[in-house]
């Protein structure tokens, strides 16, 4: 499906000295979920990375006869392409014929009544990145409420989670619950979509559904899994998914983190960042048509050189923030209100402003985190 386009996103992660792992994602497994879609009308929630082998899902779904009555797409849209948060129209997939339901049209957010009556089951497909404000969770989660209200069976077809190996990060405090969090889970969770899925249900988090998940073999929270196909557009590389947890704070801030660069994620930088040597300016590109700090000189730090392990060691990572609040000397003015979205809680902009250090601002939120790692437990499918 749409090979161009896949072609386009497939990531060059060799940079990080990592060989794909040997993982058998659910989608391959096609005699644990086809068997049950027999006589039934078939919804499916994915995107450009539901691939099985060399196939998309859809086409699989279509060709193996499967009464495929809608595609469900979420952030970037069906394809991938689409910018952060940019509006994107329900449609035809032009392929198989298929509607388009998008749930990032200026519709909303939520699928209609109608559009609930036309499936039976609903198959979930979406390549995560396993941090608190990546929305494709919060979508996933949003289906299975409303697959909830009508009594539909949802199929999680599991993916690996890049960022698995460690769990870091304040939990969301909820009075700052929004799309880019919606659960109180750290911002860094451990959890695979499937692991997620079940612990929003156990805990009460989201309505109760029928929920089963076709998890991954092969696959373990140690595992380096390099994802093969970039999950959005500014995501392209296999360290940027490492510091995604870290860098992505700068949405939050007046500075920019590298959109409309060849490296978002992989760096940072302001026109007023005092004693840096690297520079860089934003451009309109495609999935950063307009960037923060377009078209403007920005001084700043690049990021490409760290190794992929030390970024992981770090965790959840304020140094670079800390950094530029200070090299900026912006003050107060150096934040946004998105700021607390992200991070999810109120102390670390107060911390920062106060002069704190990452360490000293890391252990406010260490018990919470102990809290949280012991509940995560319960609903692990995969070793640690």
């Amino acid at each position: 499906m749409k090979t161009l386009i896949i072609t386009i996103l497939t990531l060059l992660f060799s940079a990080c000295g990592s060989a794909k792992a040997k993982v058998v994602v659910g989608a391959e497994q096609t005699e644990r979920y086809l068997p049950q879609l027999e006589g039934k009308r078939v919804a499916v929630l994915a995107n450009h990375t539901a691939t099985v082998g060399e196939k998309h899902l859809v086409d699989m779904l279509v060709e193996r006869g499967v009464e495929l009555v809608g595609i469900v797409s979420p952030e970037h849209g069906f394809r991938g392409t689409a910018d952060a948060g940019e509006k994107v129209a329900s449609s035809v997939d032009s392929r198989t014929g298929v509607p388009i339901w998008s749930l990032y049209s200026a519709q909303g957010r939520r699928l209609t009544d109608e559009q609930m009556a036309a499936f039976d089951v609903m198959l979930v497909d979406m390549q995560d990145v396993g941090l608190r404000f990546y929305t494709y969770y919060i979508t996933m989660i949003d289906v299975i409420n409303r697959c909830a209200d009508f009594s539909r069976k949802v199929i999680v077809l599991d993916r690996p989670n890049p960022n698995g190996m460690y769990v870091d990060g304040p939990i969301l405090d909820m009075k700052y619950k929004s799309g880019v969090g919606a659960l109180p889970i750290p911002v860094v969770h451990g959890l695979t979509m499937g692991e997620i899925a079940n612990m929003a249900i156990g805990e009460g988090w989201i309505k109760r559904a029928d929920v089963e998940v076709v998890t991954c073999k092969g696959y373990t929270h140690s595992t380096r899994y390099t994802l093969p196909i970039a999950p959005s557009p500014n995501l392209k590389s296999q360290r940027a998914i490492y510091l995604y947890p870290s860098t992505c704070l700068f949405e939050g801030t007046v500075c920019s983190l590298g959109r409309g660069t060849d490296a978002p994620f992989e760096m940072y930088g302001h026109p007023q960042m005092k004693g840096c040597s690297y520079t860089f300016t934003p451009r309109s590109t495609a999935g950063a048509k307009n960037p923060p700090l377009k078209d403007k000189l920005c001084y700043g730090v690049d990021l490409r050189d760290v190794d992929c392990e030390d970024v992981i060691a770090a965790g959840f990572n304020l140094e670079y923030v800390i950094d530029a609040y200070h090299k900026t000397g912006l003050g107060e003015k150096f934040f946004t209100p998105f700021f607390e979205k992200l991070t999810g809680v109120e102390y670390i902009r107060t911390m920062i402003i106060e002069g704190k250090s990452a360490a000293e601002i890391r252990e406010r939120w260490q018990d919470e985190l102990t809290r949280f790692k012991t509940l995560r437990k319960r609903y692990l499918l995969y070793q640690e």
